[in-house]
């Protein structure tokens, strides 16, 4: 038992946590399982449900993590499962490349929903599939142009997948080591972090990047297209909307794509429905994935007629594209963002959210500073505080004991990123478990 049971509308801890048997478990896993794989919090989950994760035990808990931003209409989301069974029982499951009803009404649904001026769409299954897409038509546009037109400029710090190109697109070295070699043609400069530019100077920052860029590369006729995620992932930092306004600019002139890698913050997460919309321009591509399925595997390309059907037939095909319970998943997604409103909820929400944990800072000014829209946030903490990874490390296992689930990043910020449906009393209990423990840990 607990030294003390826990129990309130939202959370109910009746066991020690993690809950008996979960490390028997663990350890059949790492017998049998990559230790890759390993790594999140201590916890065997059961069930799930709307904005809770319930354990083996029982015990029932705060989901802040939407398990990593997917589950943006809620866990075991009722209509997601009524039209997954919906495809099952009309015993079509798989189909390949052949057409489908399903598959016309949810890629239309889709485009629609993307906003004015997306006309086609291209489905996959994982995030990293997208991005890999992405880059593929990029260079495709660039080689329409001129045959060794293939730079891809990106940012230092992004994140983009592990897949080869999606890798090389990162910027994070060590992940990318296994490859042995950089392409040449993917350059990176540096991401406009709130601590580096100050509001007025953006395109002073912007421009020094492209100025060194161009010491090594014709801009013109050596670019096809700029790779962004919408809000760097570790820290949930938005660019300065000038910046970005900007850029666009640029690649504009110098007939660039722009692609967003929306995977984190599509699908009402930052209160838009898409998140390139707060910067106020229109991409070329943007890369879908995570909330887009509900929980089903889902991801996609979606963009401009004349980038999309640049590849010959069956050029981009993969096994299971747009396959219908994964088109039935995103058709009930889309129909539950719209229909309950929750791209608007997830604005409404995220103000209470953030006020919560701006509170937080005020107690904390030096130590930590709080990032992010509607509700996708971050608590990026001092990196030169003292042990920090490990104290963060301890900060979301005290919160995973009262009954809190966050996202630790591995890096100097823990992530909150809640369903969409979250109750304001949920949100209000859950940041005070944080303020309690974060207090506990970093006392004055």
């Amino acid at each position: 038992m607990p030294k003390e049971i826990i129990k309130t509308k939202n959370i109910f801890i009746k066991t020690k946590v993690p809950a008996p048997g979960t490390y028997k478990l663990i350890k059949k896993l790492n017998k049998v399982e990559s230790k890759s794989m390993h790594g999140q919090l201590p916890i065997a989950w059961s069930r799930a449900k709307d904005f809770n994760i319930y354990d083996i035990a029982g015990n029932k808990f705060i989901d802040f993590t939407s398990t990593i931003f997917v589950a943006n209409t809620g866990h075991s989301n009722k209509r997601i499962k009524k039209y997954i069974n919906r495809s099952l029982n009309s015993n079509l499951i798989h189909s390949y490349a052949y057409i489908n009803q399903i598959r016309a009404t949810y890629i239309e649904k889709l485009i629609k929903f993307s906003g004015k001026g997306f006309e086609k769409a291209f489905l996959m299954s994982a995030g990293t599939e997208a991005t890999e897409a992405a880059f593929k038509l990029m260079r495709m546009y660039g080689q329409k142009k001129k045959k060794r037109n293939l730079g891809i400029i990106c940012f230092e710090g992004n994140w983009h997948g592990r897949t080869m190109a999606a890798q090389m697109m990162s910027g994070n070295k060590k992940q990318k080591e296994w490859i042995g070699y950089q392409d040449k043609d993917i350059h990176h400069i540096a991401f406009p972090y709130p601590w580096l530019v100050k509001s007025g100077n953006e395109e002073e920052f912007l421009e020094k990047s492209i100025r060194k860029l161009k010491k090594k590369i014709n801009f013109k006729k050596d670019v096809c297209g700029t790779m962004l995620e919408t809000f760097q992932g570790w820290g949930a930092i938005f660019y300065p909307k000038k910046y970005i306004q900007l850029l666009a600019k640029i690649c504009k002139k110098n007939d660039i794509l722009i692609c967003f890698d929306e995977m984190q913050a599509g699908f009402g997460r930052t209160g838009k429905n898409f998140g390139f919309q707060h910067y106020e321009i229109f991409p070329d591509l943007i890369c879908c994935g995570k909330g887009m399925g509900g929980g089903v595997a889902l991801s996609g390309v979606i963009g401009k007629k004349k980038i999309m059907d640049l590849p010959e037939v069956g050029n981009m095909s993969s096994t299971n594209s747009a396959n219908p319970i994964a088109c039935n998943a995103g058709l009930a997604v889309i129909e539950e963002i719209e229909e309950k409103r929750l791209t608007e909820n997830a604005k409404l929400k995220g103000e209470l959210l953030h006020t919560n944990l701006l509170k937080i800072r005020q107690k904390f000014p030096n130590l930590i500073n709080i990032y992010g829209k509607g509700l996708i946030a971050a608590i990026v903490f001092n990196q030169d505080y003292r042990n920090i990874n490990r104290k963060l490390k301890k900060l979301v296992e005290l919160c995973m004991k009262d009954g809190l689930l966050l996202v630790y990043t591995g890096r100097e910020s823990v992530k909150i990123g809640p369903p969409l449906t979250i109750t304001r009393e949920a949100i209000n209990e859950g940041c005070k478990i944080l303020n309690k423990n974060i207090s506990s840990l970093f006392k004055k």
